[in-house]
């Protein structure tokens, strides 16, 4: 996997359920990312949500919301700017158009159970009584092909796990 165009940006897609530790992976990276491939932000779902005020959580306006952030991240690396994006991402529509889209596509599925993620207690949102909440009442689209599967147990601090996900990245030479 090699950077197709050297004139964009790097899209790392990040996706996996709620409390996995997506953002906590990608606050862990960014900093090793900046130097091997320049300027990169990072921006979460909940960032864009309370950024333009996107507050409803059925499945039809999570499939919109999803749009948005893909072409969002879009217009981000079309201006050579490395973007790590995290997102519950639970539609195979939204990252096939990545696929499509975006020339520097790299995607990371970080793999956590919503019974480990309740036993460490990493989410609240799973002890609500809601009827949108992805893996209880909602079932997620999970990655079919990502570029890198990341289990977390939560028997690996996120530095472990970043540190083993940056070594795939780098061996891979994105």
């Amino acid at each position: 996997m090699k950077k197709k165009n050297k004139k964009k940006g790097i899209l790392f897609w990040i996706t996996g359920l709620s409390g996995a530790g997506k953002t906590s992976v990608a606050n862990e990276i960014k900093k090793e990312i900046t130097k091997q491939f320049g300027p990169t932000l990072v921006f979460n779902g909940d960032d864009l949500r309370k950024i333009f005020n996107l507050n409803k959580y059925d499945q039809k306006s999570r499939l919109e919301t999803g749009k948005n952030y893909c072409k969002f991240a879009k217009f981000i690396t079309d201006q050579n700017i490395n973007l790590i994006f995290t997102v519950v991402g639970m539609f195979d529509q939204i990252r096939s158009w990545n696929k499509k889209n975006i020339s520097n596509y790299v995607e990371i599925y970080l793999k956590a159970s919503v019974s480990k993620i309740k036993e460490k207690r990493k989410k609240k949102l799973y002890f609500k009584k809601n009827n949108s909440i992805v893996g209880i009442q909602i079932k997620p689209q999970f990655p079919k092909k990502p570029n890198f599967t990341i289990k977390n147990d939560f028997t690996k601090s996120i530095k472990e796990i970043s540190g083993f996900l940056l070594k795939k990245i780098i061996k891979a030479k994105v």
